[in-house]
Parts: C-alpha cells; structure tokens; sequence
C-alpha cells in the first residue's frame, strides 16, 4: 500500500514524485529543519548541503522508489518524508560514487558509516522525520509503516537505523514501532511478518 491518510483525513501518505520540483524542496527543507537530533538545524552549517547531501538528496536520487511523502488534506503542504535503502551496503557505494557538494573524502567517510554489523541480517535503513507542527498526528507511524510495505514487498529480510543519542522522542518512537535495540541508539525489525504495531501518538 503506497498511500495512507489518518482517521481524521489530516495527513496523506503518498510517493515521493521527482517530477515535482516542490517534493524536493520540501524533503530537502525538513531534513534542515529537523536535523539537529529533531531540532532546527538551520544556522548550523555555512552550507546546508552539508546536512542534505548525507541525508536526503541521494536517497532521492538513488532510492526514488523508496521514497514517501505526508502531506496535509487536499494537497496540502508537504510536512514529512520518509526516505529508504534496501541494500545499505550497494547504497553506500553509490552514494560513495555520486558527485555532490561533499568531497569524495567526506562521502567515503560517511558511506563507511552506514555499514553497520546490522545490515547482514537487517540489510536495509530508513531515514523518517516530520516538522514539529505535524507531529502527534499518527504521520510518523504511517510514514515507517508505507516504507516497511514497500520493503517487504521487494522482499527484504529486514530494516534497521540509528538515533542520535540526543533524540529522545525517536528513542521512544521506534519501540512502538515493532523495533527492537540490540545496542544503544541502534534499532532493527524483521519484515517477515505482516503485522503492523500502531502508535496513534507517533
């Protein structure tokens, strides 16, 4: 299932389009606006390609597909996304061998950071965030639960992620979520299963 709304028909889950200008800008805007562990990390980076070129414009680039929008009732604006790799250890080294704003160096450190131990058994990652203003609404749960479909449906064993130790509403998000925590700040979930945990709150 590629599109969700809420109960109250406040939020609409629906694929990112790359033909829309507007989706780009608007991943692309959150990702700064919620990139300082949930804060605003406007302010933070003289360039802030340095926050969208690790964290969102590749995966709309190499991961379209996997890629989901909320937004508000009618078309409304867009206030979170939810952004996906199935194979984080192929993603790495695309997103290694993509040019972009970052030198090779700072693309080949953090595409080395992706591969954690997790991804033998939990090969892909996520990467989901919503502005404050749309939060409590359910958007977030629905957001996990459209990439987990489209992940089990390309069959992929497993998902995981990693938190900033500093974000502690995603600290209490992802165990609502199904998600377990092997270590600190690092979650997984099988997707053999088509059960769907429910956090109305998330």
């Amino acid at each position: 299932m590629s599109e969700r709304a809420d109960a109250l028909g406040r939020l609409r889950i629906r694929p990112y389009d790359p033909r829309r200008a507007a989706d780009r800008a608007a991943v692309l805007d959150i990702c700064l606006k919620t990139g300082d562990a949930g804060a605003d990390a406007t302010g933070t980076y003289a360039d802030p390609r340095e926050l969208t070129e690790r964290y969102a414009a590749p995966y709309l680039d190499l991961e379209p597909g996997l890629a989901f929008v909320a937004e508000g009732p009618e078309g409304g604006d867009v206030v979170g996304y939810v952004l996906g790799a199935a194979d984080t250890r192929d993603f790495a080294a695309r997103f290694a061998a993509r040019e972009s704003s970052l030198s090779r160096a700072a693309r080949a450190e953090h595409a080395a950071g992706m591969l954690l131990p997790e991804i033998a058994a939990f090969p892909a990652h996520l990467h989901v965030d919503l502005l404050p203003a749309a939060q409590g609404r359910g958007g977030g749960r629905m957001l996990v639960e459209t990439l987990l479909d489209a992940l089990r449906a390309a069959g992929v064993p497993g998902v995981h992620l990693s938190v900033d130790p500093r974000n502690t509403g995603a600290l209490a998000f992802y165990p609502r979520l199904g998600f377990a925590e092997p270590r600190p700040t690092v979650f997984t979930r099988a997707l053999s299963t088509t059960a769907h945990p429910t956090d109305p709150a998330a």
